[in-house]
């Protein structure tokens, strides 16, 4: 799985999204389900993303359901990796509507968040037009987003790194706030023994998905955050 629910989370189905009570709507506050906002993306998503089928789509509910993570995943040609959208929701307002595009890396179920995430911050009474909108422009930009992390990807393949450079990057992202004390253990594991053959190679990339491995822990309200931070340390500021 893409999500890994921390305590108190558990994993769900699309069907199960609709079970959760959803709070009552107000004069200022517009709820949106969780099923809808996931059965919206992916109505957009395969109108927009011409060349790409759904693959998958994976869910996790935390706070008795009022936070909800979930990505969907889209195949295209590209052989490696597929093209994700991930998003976020609550019913308690502990946090707002996000949108992230980004890549889901298939032989580990991994997953790599590039840009800056479109946020709806706002529950009011045309929160379903904002909604559509933002997705729409989103997905419309998406492409050129996974051909950024595909470009990406790339890069840190030849860039080779020791396993002194190694712990010395998880230093660096445990001091950036990229990753928790309780992560570093597992991206340690991950480096010397890879669970996955594709990730054998000393190389960045192999780091990388050793790093979004651990990540897997981290909590709706953070995730998204937490990879884009961990794409723009292991890329742009490598450059």
């Amino acid at each position: 799985m893409t999500l890994m629910v921390h305590a108190g989370g558990r994993y769900s189905t699309r069907d199960e999204l609709s079970l959760v009570p959803v709070p009552e709507a107000t004069d200022s506050y517009t709820p949106v389900p969780h099923n809808h906002l996931a059965e919206t993306l992916m109505t957009i998503g395969q109108d927009i993303l011409k060349g790409h089928a759904l693959e998958s789509e994976q869910y996790a509910l935390a706070r008795e359901g009022n936070q909800m993570f979930g990505v969907l995943t889209f195949k295209g040609e590209h052989s490696e990796m597929g093209l994700s959208i991930g998003f976020r929701n609550s019913y308690d307002k502990s946090m707002a509507i996000g949108i992230a595009i980004g890549a889901h890396v298939f032989c580990c179920d991994n997953l790599a968040l590039t840009g800056d995430i479109a946020i709806l911050r706002k529950h009011t009474g045309n929160v379903w037009a904002s909604l559509e909108d933002i997705a729409i422009s989103t997905l419309y930009r998406s492409q050129k987003n996974f051909q950024k992390i595909v470009e990406d990807s790339e890069f840190l393949k030849n860039e080779k790194i020791s396993d002194t450079g190694a712990f010395q990057y998880m230093g660096l992202l445990y001091g950036k706030g990229v990753l928790t004390p309780r992560q570093l253990p597992v991206v340690k594991r991950e480096w010397l023994k890879p669970s996955h053959e594709d990730f054998q190679p000393r190389n960045m990339w192999s780091f990388y998905n050793a790093c979004t491995e651990a990540m897997k822990s981290a909590p709706p309200v953070l995730v998204m955050e937490k990879h884009i931070r961990l794409h723009e340390m292991m890329t742009v500021e490598q450059e």
